[in-house]
Parts: C-alpha cells; structure tokens; sequence
C-alpha cells in the first residue's frame, strides 16, 4: 500500500510494560476511507495499539501516523481528526441522550445553531429522535451503544476507533451497530475496528489483521486470509457413479461421495485454481450439475494462525 494514501501508518511499533513486549516492531497500513478488522486473542495488543493511535498512550519505539501526523509529535493534529468508542460505553446515564450529545458539542466548541443542527441530525441517523429526551439510564444495551457512536461523530472525524463496539449486544443490536459501520464507511470515514466475533470482521472489513504476541501475523482480505489454512475445495455434483469415478481418478487428492454423487477436489478457492479444475471436466467431457467453491472460514484461520504463532 503506498504510505500517501494510508490514513494510518505503524512501522516498527513496540511497547513494553516491564520485561513483556506487548507490541513487537509491529507494522501496519490502513488506506484511506477503508475499513480494517484487528482480531486476536485476549493479550495480543489490540486495545494498546488503539490507545497510542488515538495518542493516549505512549509507545516505546517505531513510528505511528494518523492522517500524516505523528501521533507522538502532533498529538493535538491527530485528536482533532479522529473518534474513538471504548469497549465500555462513554455515556452519561443521569442525563438524555440529547443531553449527552450537547454536551460533547460544548466540549468541541461547536457554535449553537450549528451544534444543535448536528445533535439533531445524529439522533435521526441513529433513530435515537424519538427518545432523545429520556435518560440515559433508561436506554437498551444496543441504544446505549449507538448513542456513544454518535457522541464520538459528533466532532465529524475522519478516521474511526472501534474497539470491540459489539462485546456483549444481542444479535438485533449488534447487526444494527453493523449497519451503522457499512453506512460510516461509505461515507468515506476510515475505520480501525477491534473485535473478538469473527464473523463481524469478515461482514465489515476491506481488510483483516490478525495479531498475536504484539505482531501482525497475517493480513489481507477476508477470501485471501482463507486461502491461507487447508480445507478449501471444489464440490461438485455429478450426474452418475461413473462420472463420480472418473473425475476421482482425475485429481488424485480428492474425496468421493458415491452416495452423493459428489466429488470434492481440493482447492485454495482462487481464480487459477477453479480454472485447472474446469480445464480438466472439459478434457474428460464431463459438466457437473453443480460446482460450489468452499473455503475455510474465519475460525479456521484464527486458530492455525494463532496457534502457528504461538508455537512458533
């Protein structure tokens, strides 16, 4: 990725508390307008790498952007750029959700007609307007969490901390905090999100990084991080046992179903791949009823990855 277009850019981070590095000369690039999923296991360093992101921490080593400004030298830059929601909800439960609102526009100094067009404007976009006047104390898991996204909107940042927003929602409101990261995103806003639910990262993200002992053992997109574990295959339907036979004979390392009628032919799931796999139903006059490509999921590729790193 070309560092101009990187929204942020980590080279050789590291931070230490006492004798454990928690990041180790850890390297990173987030295009602009992109959205990146940070998984890993509990202890890899995801929390810390947003904290120094979004300068509330110090590192040790390395260099950290954030829109082209170096978040140790230019902490003030960085902070007038950026959002960040905690894994705890940053809400104020004896006051409304307007008030909650108004309050971070006090604290952005935003002019009053413009700061109470904006607070409006985010209680629509959230379809928080129809409570914005109960407390806070009164609102669901999921309102609560949309109100604490919307209060971090409220100074319009272009680039966007998420760290584990879902952790402890129920399946409604966690696909409606979904809805709101795809919408920020085709906004244009660049997104860093944390998360432990890997099926939330392979639903949100452009890009993956998996972390693991304080470094990026893999990144890519979802379909290429899956290409990295075996499973992956080719199932085909075939129309009768002999064909199921043939086409057995044909790639040695694959499994036959005669029960089925299905053959399933081992396969990265790329393009080169599926094409060698038709290539040769053309050579021996055979064309399936069905052909469906499986790939290993995001699990698969956390525990191989995760574990590799750690034996490693």
């Amino acid at each position: 990725m070309n560092a101009a277009s990187a929204a942020i850019e980590v080279v050789g981070l590291r931070k230490s508390y006492a004798d454990r590095a928690v990041l180790d000369a850890l390297d990173l690039s987030v295009e602009g307008g992109s959205v990146l999923a940070l998984l890993g296991p509990n202890g890899a360093g995801k929390t810390t790498l947003v904290s120094i992101l979004s300068t509330l921490l110090p590192h040790d080593g390395g260099t950290a952007r954030v829109g082209g400004h170096d978040v140790a030298l230019e902490p003030d830059a960085v902070r007038r750029l950026i959002g960040v929601t905690g894994q705890s909800v940053a809400v104020d439960d004896l006051l409304t959700g307007r008030e909650n609102l108004q309050l971070m526009a006090d604290l952005a100094l935003l002019p009053r007609e413009r700061a109470a067009a904006r607070v409006q404007a985010l209680l629509d976009r959230f379809d928080l307007a129809d409570d914005a006047d109960r407390p806070a104390s009164t609102y669901s898991g999921g309102m609560r969490r949309k109100l604490d996204i919307a209060m971090t909107l409220l100074g319009e940042p272009v680039v966007l901390f998420l760290d584990e927003p879902t952790t402890g929602l129920d399946p409604r409101s966690r696909r409606a905090v979904w809805d709101i990261v795809r919408d920020l995103s085709d906004d244009g806003i660049t997104i860093l999100l944390t998360t432990q639910y890997l099926e939330e990262a392979d639903r949100l993200a452009d890009r993956i990084a998996l972390l693991d002992e304080g470094r990026i053992v893999a990144e890519g997109t979802p379909s290429e991080l899956k290409r990295l574990v075996p499973g992956g295959h080719v199932r085909l339907q075939l129309a009768d046992a002999g064909d199921v036979d043939t086409v057995a004979r044909s790639f040695p390392r694959s499994v036959a179903d005669l029960d089925d009628l299905s053959v399933a032919v081992p396969s990265d799931g790329g393009v080169e791949s599926l094409r060698s796999v038709l290539d040769e139903l053309d050579r021996l006059a055979i064309e399936p009823d069905e052909l469906s490509v499986h790939l290993p999921d995001l699990d698969d590729v956390f525990l191989v990855l995760t574990d590799r790193s750690a034996r490693s």
